[in-house]
């Protein structure tokens, strides 16, 4: 059999959205099961399943990546190490740095009391972490330019990471001055719970309106992975912000790997306006098409996991950025999409193009 991949993005069938990304791939004699993400918990049963049909029943997963501890992701990764065979589980542990992180938090003075706050703080990863140790699966940190497979892990930084832990608003021990920045966090989830009264405005092509909001300290962690599979690129996200994915694309830059040459884009953050920028996505899609392109044309897809029931996700200005580069966007707020080269044959039809939208969302 040939080289193929197939990534899968599964509706996590939620009020909320979340993600949970099976995928599949040969390089020569070699087959081999990725999973990063897992959806909510009560997603973890529809993501074994998935696997266990459209993979052929396998027995064992190769790789389990945690993109960062939110519930939406962590969750159903639990039923995935409970039901499979997990030869590797990559995901970042706050506590295992508590020596370095200790003088950064001002309540407390020893280290064992550190490590068992930052397990209550990340249930989500401290509960696989658990079942891991009980199974011997052994648990690996994906940092930037870890390789796990034919993924290569563009972000974060260890440096960046552990910022980020002090930064967040889930540990708020650590010493922290009153800037800016951290008022920006607070007003961030203010905002979040009245998202819905955002007022939209008729805007011409390429015009993007993004929010000065950052996106929260946990998103930020996200690890970002590359993989070039069939001289297919491909680019998963998770929930990365601009901080992340310029973080990822200098990493880029530095190893040589093509920017402007995606193929496959995760969009971050169900299409949130907070993770990306104009210049961001120029960096990583190329700039803005002067005019719209004629129908049936497509640079690269766009793949937005978002649900039904979300009414914040995706972002009319996400989508419309995402076409102004010549994307194909597709959502599975309706359905699970695939996108795949060369895999085996499972008789799905071809997922509707999400259409551009005339309007936007004001700042």
């Amino acid at each position: 059999m040939s080289d193929f991949f197939e990534i899968d993005f599964l509706n996590v069938e939620s009020k909320k959205s979340g993600d949970a990304v099976p995928l599949r791939y040969r390089i020569g004699n070699e087959m081999r099961i990725h999973v990063t993400d897992g959806g909510f918990q009560n997603t973890g049963e529809k993501l074994t399943e998935h696997i266990k049909k459209y993979y052929n029943n396998p027995y064992k997963i190769d790789a389990v990546i945690v993109s960062h501890p939110d519930g939406d992701h962590a969750g159903g990764l639990r039923t995935v190490l409970e039901d499979f065979r997990v030869s590797e589980l990559w995901m970042l542990r706050p506590w295992l740095y508590a020596n370095e992180l200790i003088n950064r938090f001002s309540r407390f003075s020893n280290v064992d009391n550190l490590v068992r706050r930052l397990k209550d703080i990340y249930p989500n990863i401290a509960a696989l972490e658990k079942i891991a140790k009980a199974k011997g699966i052994p648990i690996y940190a994906p940092f930037q330019g870890t390789q796990i497979g034919a993924f290569i892990v563009l972000a974060p930084t260890k440096q960046r990471y552990l910022d980020l832990v002090v930064a967040s608003e889930k540990t708020p021990e650590a010493i922290k001055e009153l800037t800016e920045q951290f008022l920006k966090q607070k007003q961030y989830y203010f905002e979040k719970t009245i998202s819905h009264s955002v007022s939209l405005v008729s805007s011409y092509w390429g015009q993007e309106i993004f929010s000065h909001e950052e996106t929260s300290p946990e998103n930020d962690m996200s690890v970002v992975q590359y993989a070039s599979l069939c001289r297919q690129n491909i680019l998963l996200t998770a929930d990365a912000g601009r901080n992340a994915l310029i973080e990822a694309a200098y990493y880029a830059l530095l190893t040589r790997l093509p920017l402007q040459s995606i193929d496959h884009f995760q969009v971050p953050h169900h299409g949130s306006r907070r993770n990306v920028s104009t210049k961001i996505l120029d960096l990583w899609l190329g700039e803005r098409l002067p005019a719209r392109f004629e129908e049936g044309y497509k640079k690269f897809n766009a793949i937005i996991s978002a649900s039904k029931g979300d009414t914040d996700h995706p972002r009319k200005a996400v989508v419309r950025a995402c076409i102004h580069r010549g994307a194909r966007v597709v959502s599975t707020e309706e359905l699970d999409i695939c996108v795949s080269q060369n895999a085996p044959t499972r008789g799905w039809g071809v997922a509707p193009a999400l259409s551009y939208p005339e309007k936007q969302e004001k700042d």
